[in-house]
């Protein structure tokens, strides 16, 4: 399952929705939550062990985060990659 994280600021509680083999591409605003420090960053790490945990390169550039501050093992992708993902994904499951 592809899940598409907009939710600002995010709930542990969909972080644990996320299963084994699954990706979370996490876009807009929830790019904000998934830095070294947040308050999700404990969770997050854990789940890099299960799942793939993806942010969109577009969305941090336009924060002005750079990749060194994000969790360590979250993946930054384009939209050419996020297109492959929906394509290659047959249930997404949008988080707003």
């Amino acid at each position: 399952m592809l899940h598409l994280i907009f939710q600002s600021p995010i709930e542990t509680a969909l972080l644990e929705r996320i299963d084994s083999g699954d990706v979370a591409v996490f876009l807009e605003n929830a790019v904000l939550r998934v830095l070294q420090n947040s308050s999700i960053s404990d969770t997050l790490t854990r789940q890099l062990g299960n799942a793939r945990l993806c942010v969109l390169s577009d969305d941090i550039a336009m924060r002005g985060i750079i990749p060194d501050e994000l969790v360590k093992g979250l993946e930054v992708i384009d939209y050419a990659d996020l297109v492959e993902l929906t394509a290659n994904n047959p249930v997404i499951q949008s988080w707003t």
